[in-house]
């Protein structure tokens, strides 16, 4: 059965897993705290804009990205990298709201990684279309701590693989409010988003947004 026959049912939290060092916490946000995480990125994204960035192949990303925090997440022609400062409105990448450090450390530690200070929160927002293909986290110092992944708005299919592009993911429905966790033995699993499909939704409009924490230094 897909998620699609229970569409319009009220949800509740639950956690599922993954696999091993991966969990799916069902639910986590719910529509007020969603609604306030949506007023501090529009704060975030008044001072440092998305942006569709180029990958070092030259090809433009189809998801709109923007950062805060000490550290934000940058492609260009010379690489994927971390860097202070962002490169679009020349200065350092928008403080890190309180809201996005306890909502990342409060979903970490449900999902046994107590201690995530993450310094890194990468915002990304997709429109009908926009994908990403599977890939690893590591462009990170530390890969002991895990990463947190928030999304909002638009239901999307995430990919989870394995430590190789080639093993077959699992794909999983994401809603507005879930919330996925991996680190331990999960850390470097390659992972994506299929193609946005088109709806509207209360929160966000005909879009999605990601918040995706990090620890980078």
């Amino acid at each position: 059965m897909t998620g699609d026959l229970f569409a319009g049912l009220p949800r509740g939290p639950s956690v599922e897993t993954i696999t091993e060092g991966a969990l799916l916490l069902r639910a986590f946000v719910d529509e007020e705290e969603a609604a306030a995480l949506m007023a501090a990125i529009d704060k975030v994204l008044a001072a440092s804009p998305l942006r569709h960035m180029q990958t070092p192949g030259g090809f433009r990303m189809s998801v709109a990205m923007s950062n805060c925090g000490q550290f934000g997440w940058v492609t260009d022609r010379r690489g994927y990298r971390y860097q202070s400062l962002d490169p679009l409105a020349e200065r350092d990448w928008p403080a890190m709201p309180e809201a996005f450090a306890a909502l990342a450390a409060r979903a970490s530690a449900a999902a046994g990684f107590a201690g995530f200070d993450p310094d890194a929160c990468l915002i990304n927002r997709y429109e009908p279309g926009a994908r990403m293909s599977l890939h690893q986290d590591k462009n990170e110092l530390d890969m002991d701590q895990p990463i947190v992944s928030v999304s909002l708005g638009l239901p999307a299919t995430f990919l989870f693989g394995g430590m190789a592009r080639t093993d077959k993911p699992q794909r999983m429905r994401l809603e507005s409010g879930d919330v996925v966790v991996w680190g331990g033995p999960a850390r470097l699993a390659f992972h994506g988003v299929d193609p946005l499909r088109d709806g509207e939704h209360p929160l966000t409009g005909r879009c999605r947004y990601n918040l995706t924490f990090r620890r980078a230094r």
